[in-house]
């Protein structure tokens, strides 16, 4: 069974960091493209960050960019997601995703097999 586990959320004040973590099991990913999309309350799942297959190309929202850092290590099967400069609009449940085997990095969550359960990011003012 593939499973898709964060770890790494929380409370935390504007201006501060957080590193998310997405363990994989049931599944190598090494070849797959992995993601962060976060889903604020009565909003959809938006693109946070992506990853190639590959692990030589990273794409980032313009919301984001030049404050998180995605990256991966393809020896423990795994993804992070370091967040700095924190907002409060940043406020989420954070969800780590893997698309399909040597498929590009989308903004489309359709695009998307392989999801995690989430976890949240309270980002207080």
């Amino acid at each position: 069974q593939v499973q898709l586990i964060e770890s790494g959320g929380g409370l935390v004040q504007a201006g501060g960091s957080l590193r998310l973590s997405c363990a994989a099991s049931g599944r190598t990913f090494s070849n797959y493209p992995m993601g962060w999309f976060r889903q604020a309350p009565g909003k959809e799942h938006a693109f946070v960050a992506g990853i190639s297959y590959d692990g030589g190309r990273t794409y980032y929202a313009d919301s984001v960019k030049g404050r998180f850092t995605i990256s991966r290590d393809t020896a423990r099967n795994s993804v992070a997601l370091q967040m700095s400069s924190l907002k409060p609009e940043d406020t989420a449940v954070y969800y780590c995703a893997a698309g399909r085997a040597y498929s590009g990095v989308y903004e489309n969550a359709a695009r998307w097999n392989y999801w995690g359960q989430g976890t949240q990011v309270t980002v207080s003012s």
